[in-house]
């Protein structure tokens, strides 16, 4: 049977629950909530949470490693090896700080772009060709620390945007599933414009 993987990446414990660097997280969560589907421990000693979607043929793997954001891709790599997933049938989901906020960017390749969780998949992965999705949280105020803006909730103004922007990359990853990445960029990379701009 087809396996598929998509990776949500972000940071385990309650602490960082709600943080822009765990909007990975939330992307898998709504998808899993979506198709109750339930997070369980079997791929623990892969370093991961997995639930499983059954989709005809293929099962999607839905994944939250539990390696902390800077070494996401070693639990990653565990999966791909253990379920004998192609690249082509991997997906990583993560957030982007150089994406305004809400703005998603569906690639099939590519470099990190300063993102260190996307740094280890390609590290762990020997390789920068697997499809990602990444989604904006925003820069902030320039003269903050980057970690700490990361590692930071978001403020209360910004809640529908990234509500909306998670609730965009939960329909993305279910267009990937079924359509493939070509429809996945098709859809979700345009950026909207306001009907007066």
């Amino acid at each position: 049977m087809r396996v598929k993987l998509v990776a949500g990446l972000g940071n385990p414990g309650d602490r960082y629950r709600g943080t822009r660097h765990n909007v990975g997280f939330e992307v898998v969560d709504l998808v899993a909530r979506e198709h109750r589907l339930v997070f369980d421990v079997a791929d623990r000693d892969r370093d991961a949470l997995t639930a499983r979607w059954r989709r005809d043929a293929e099962v999607v793997l839905l994944a939250k490693p539990q390696t902390f954001m800077n070494v996401s891709g070693e639990a990653v790599r565990a999966l791909v090896e253990y379920y004998k997933i192609a690249l082509p049938d991997l997906l990583v989901v993560c957030d982007d700080v150089n994406l305004p906020l809400g703005r998603l960017r569906a690639r099939g390749r590519g470099s990190e772009g300063g993102h260190n969780g996307l740094r280890s998949v390609a590290e762990w992965l020997g390789t920068e060709e697997y499809a990602r999705l990444r989604v904006g949280v925003g820069r902030g105020d320039g003269g903050r620390d980057l970690a700490g803006h990361v590692l930071a909730e978001f403020a209360p103004d910004e809640a529908p945007g990234v509500a909306s922007a998670i609730a965009r990359a939960a329909d993305a990853v279910q267009v990937w599933t079924s359509s493939g990445l070509a429809s996945m960029m098709n859809v979700f990379n345009r950026v909207e414009v306001e009907p007066d701009a």
